[in-house]
């Protein structure tokens, strides 16, 4: 879970930064989109390494869960007589949140490959221009609104994840205190460079 985890942290720390090229113009956003299509070419063709990327990151979400799901059972029969009487967990927010939150996260990605990877569900949709299919996207509030839901979601997973990380590479207060403030703003960070684009489309800084 840990190894698949910080696979897929890393692909979003990309991706976020990436998305952070609209605010160059459309020449820079879809300059990068054709440089990730022709790399490796003509060993994998054009696009070909993108795919190897994705089933990649495809393999490692699906372990991800796989992990989770197997976490989860151990948990249930290291204990198989349940509580008589159970008090509250003092669990964060993000903690109590990380499995819906995978499942929205999921749900979302299904939708983003159908919406921008293959542009099926984009109402521009057309291979290459990223740029616009970007702003065609986020030109609609319900799809601005389901994204930062999904986005939202992400930072909790994040945060709980990253914190969950970092703090056994120390047991001191003082470690575990330091690991919760890089988790909260990576996490932040994280989240503000992915709203920063359909919120910039949605207001009109981006056309």
């Amino acid at each position: 879970m840990a190894i698949t985890g910080a696979l897929l942290f890393l692909y979003v720390v990309a991706h976020a930064l990436a998305n952070l090229k609209i605010f160059f113009g459309p020449d820079a956003l879809d300059g990068y989109g054709h440089w990730l299509r022709t790399l490796a070419q003509p060993a994998f063709g054009y696009g070909g390494l993108l795919w190897v990327a994705r089933a990649v990151l495809l393999a490692a979400l699906v372990l991800h869960v796989t992990a989770a799901a197997q976490l989860a059972r151990r948990a249930r029969k290291a204990r198989p007589v349940g509580y008589a009487h159970r008090a509250a967990v003092q669990g964060s927010y993000p903690a109590r949140t990380m499995r819906w939150g995978g499942v929205l996260l999921f749900l979302f990605v299904v939708y983003h490959v159908l919406d921008i990877t293959t542009g099926t569900l984009n109402p521009h949709g057309v291979p290459g221009e990223d740029y616009r299919n970007v702003v065609a996207d986020f030109q609609r509030w319900p799809v601005v609104v389901a994204y930062t839901a999904a986005i939202l979601a992400l930072g909790l997973h994040l945060w709980h994840g990253v914190w969950s990380a970092l703090q056994s590479l120390g047991s001191t207060l003082a470690a575990r205190r330091a690991a919760r403030i890089a988790a909260l703003a990576a996490s932040v960070s994280i989240c503000a460079a992915f709203l920063s684009v359909p919120f910039a489309v949605l207001t009109g800084v981006l056309r």
